[in-house]
Order: C-alpha cells, then structure tokens, then sequence
C-alpha cells in the first residue's frame, strides 16, 4: 500500500491535540521502559526526514516557484537495499515538494508523509495504528524538529553536521554530512548491528 499523505488534520484542532497528548503520554512510557536496551534485530521501521539528511538542507528556488534538490546517488540505493530487507521505511518532512514524491518512487519509499511541522503527531499516529513499540523504529534527523521522534525511538541517528542538540541525543553520528552518503552510513550501521551486511554483500559478490 501507498501512502501519500499530508499534514491537514480532519478534526477540530482541540481534538487533534488531546488525540496527540493521549498518545504522547503512552509514548513516553513506552520509550522510557525501552530506553537503554537497543536491539538491532527489532528495529522493524526506519523513518528519514528530508532536508539535511537526505539533501545538505539547501534549496533552489528559481524565479518561477519551482524548488530543486540535490540527492545522493549512494543513499538512494542504500535506501532501495533497506525497502528490499523488508524493514519499513518512511519519510516525515514538514515541507511538502513534488521533488520529494518523485524521490520516493524512485527509491520504492511507499510511506511518504508531508507538510508535517509537528513530525511528533504523525510518528505516534503510526506507531498507534501499526502497534509499533518506540524500540522497534529509527529514525534519522539532524534539526530540533527532529528531537520529539529521536528522544523516543529506539535507534536515534544524525548526520555529521546536525546540530549539537540533536548530536547529543543520538546513539549514532555519521561520519558524512546530510545530502553527502549519510543516509547511506545509517543504513549499514543498522544492517552492521543486525548481523546482515556480509550477506547482503555477498549478493552482490554472487
């Protein structure tokens, strides 16, 4: 299934805020509880955030509206080889691009959420609906924006140059900077700690 979704609530905002604080609140605990005991082999959803991740955070913006992005060759195929492993891989971004959507299709990224400032909302939305435990996901953000998912999911990860506040809540800091191999880093990282990388390797070697 194909997710294209975009941060416009159908509710009242003071529903959509209690929706989120209840959710918050049994997030919280859960990730306390698991705080500490990182297990590679249950990490079952990885999450990215777009702009200084998977780009170096510059945009192009022409004299006709139209923004470009530049995306690295080495990440999108770390990206396609983690779809291919069958953990669940989902962008959460608080601008909305068509480059974005391009982007993800061309990776095979099926769980696209845009135009989500309050990236917090639609992570414990997913967790909810998909019974994720916090352990069980990771996510990758290098800005402040990103700190309510880093400091609840189980494997929090950033990119050389996210700032300081971010570096210090994750367990995992590229050696590259966002847009320059960084996602590609995380991915091994997390195929690394799960025992899987000679094997994928080997498929390439067969």
């Amino acid at each position: 299934m194909i997710y294209w979704q975009s941060g416009k609530p159908g509710k009242d905002r003071k529903d959509v805020l209690t929706d989120r604080n209840e959710r918050a609140d049994r997030t919280e605990k859960a990730a306390k509880k698991g705080r500490g005991k990182l297990s590679f082999e249950n990490i079952k959803w990885f999450g990215f955030d777009v702009d200084g991740v998977m780009t170096d955070g510059g945009i192009i913006l022409q004299d006709d509206g139209v923004e470009a992005k530049r995306f690295n060759s080495r990440d999108g195929h770390g990206l396609k080889m983690l779809v291919r492993s069958g953990i669940r891989v989902a962008v959460i971004t608080g601008r909305r691009s068509r480059l974005m959507e391009h982007r993800a299709k061309e990776v095979g990224i099926t769980e696209l959420y845009q135009n989500y400032p309050d990236k917090l909302d639609i992570y414990l939305q997913i967790l909810e609906e998909e019974g994720l435990d916090p352990s069980e996901t990771a996510f990758m953000g290098d800005d402040i924006v990103d700190l309510p998912i880093l400091v609840r999911c189980g494997l929090p990860i950033c990119p050389a140059d996210a700032v300081p506040e971010v570096r210090r809540e994750c367990l995992y800091v590229t050696p590259s900077k966002g847009g320059q191999g960084a996602a590609r880093e995380a991915i091994e990282y997390l195929f690394r700690g799960q025992g899987r990388w000679d094997e994928i390797i080997a498929r390439y070697l067969a």
